[in-house]
C-alpha cells in the first residue's frame, strides 16, 4: 500500500501569520506519507526560494524533493513540488505548463516505490472557473500524450468548491476523486479545495483530512491524505 498526501503549505506561513518551516515539517511527519504533493512550497517573489530547504529535509525527515530543476533556488514549479521517500527511485520528472492569466503550473514525476512505478501529478489551479477547466484539459492532455501509461495519482489545491461542475467534473470522467473531506479554512474547514484523484488501476483503501493541532496552525489549509494499492 502507498500513502499519499497533498498540502498547500502557504509558503510556511501559519494562521498566526508567522513563517515556520519546522512547523510545516512537523505536520508532514505526523502524516508520514510515502509521496507528498506540496503547493506554495516556494516564496512568491524574487528568486522564489524554497521554504523547506534541502538541509531541513536531509537532517529531519525521510523525504527528498523531486529535482525539477526549473529554478536554481526553488523546490518546485510555480510553488508545486513533490516529496518522496529517500528510498524511492525517481524514474522521470518534469513541469507541465498550464494556460493561465497569472503564473500557474503543474509538476509530474514517475516514482518507483518497491516494485511499483507510480505517476504523480501535483497542481495548484486558478481561482477562476474558466481557467481551471482549461488547466484541467491541459493536464489530461499531457497524460494522454504520455508514451508509457502508468497508474496515476493527481493531487493539489484545485480551488473548486463543487465536485459536480467545472474542472472536477472533467477530472472525474476518468479519475476517482477521494472523498477526503473539507480542508479549508484550517481553523474552520468548510471548503473541499484540496483533492486527491486516482486512476482506475488503483484502489482507494482509506482517506481523510489531517486535522491535528499542529496542522490547524501551520497553514490556512489542512493536508488531505489517501492510502491506495494496485487494483
Amino acid at each position: 500500500m502507498i500513502k499519499l498526501a497533498s498540502y498547500n503549505m502557504r509558503k510556511g506561513i501559519g494562521t498566526d501569520r508567522r513563517r515556520n518551516p519546522e512547523r510545516t515539517l512537523e505536520v508532514l511527519r505526523e502524516i508520514d506519507a510515502d509521496v507528498v504533493a506540496l503547493q506554495e512550497a516556494d516564496r512568491r517573489f524574487g528568486p522564489r526560494e524554497m521554504v523547506l530547504d534541502h538541509h531541513l529535509l536531509d537532517e529531519h525527515s525521510d523525504w527528498k524533493a523531486v529535482p525539477l530543476n526549473v529554478r536554481e533556488r526553488s523546490m518546485g514549479w510555480h510553488g508545486n513540488a513533490i516529496l518522496v521517500r529517500k528510498s524511492a527511485e525517481i524514474v522521470d520528472c518534469g513541469a507541465i505548463h498550464l494556460p493561465a492569466l497569472e503564473p500557474r503550473g503543474a509538476v509530474v514525476a514517475d516514482v518507483k516505490l518497491g516494485d511499483e512505478v507510480l505517476r504523480v501529478i501535483g497542481m495548484h489551479l486558478d481561482l477562476l472557473g474558466l481557467w481551471r477547466r482549461r488547466q484541467a484539459h491541459a493536464i489530461l492532455a499531457h497524460l494522454a500524450a504520455a508514451s508509457e501509461p502508468r497508474p496515476t495519482v493527481m493531487m493539489g489545491d484545485l480551488n473548486d468548491w463543487s465536485a459536480r461542475s467545472g474542472c472536477l467534473r472533467d477530472f472525474g470522467a476518468k479519475f476517482r476523486i477521494a472523498p477526503t473531506g473539507p480542508s479549508f479554512h484550517a481553523r474552520r474547514p468548510v471548503g473541499r479545495l484540496d483533492r486527491i484523484m486516482i486512476s482506475p488501476e488503483l484502489q482507494l483503501k482509506d482517506c481523510g483530512v489531517h486535522a491535528s493541532a499542529a496542522a490547524r496552525k501551520a497553514s490556512d489549509h489542512l493536508p488531505v491524505w489517501a492510502v491506495v494499492e494496485r487494483a
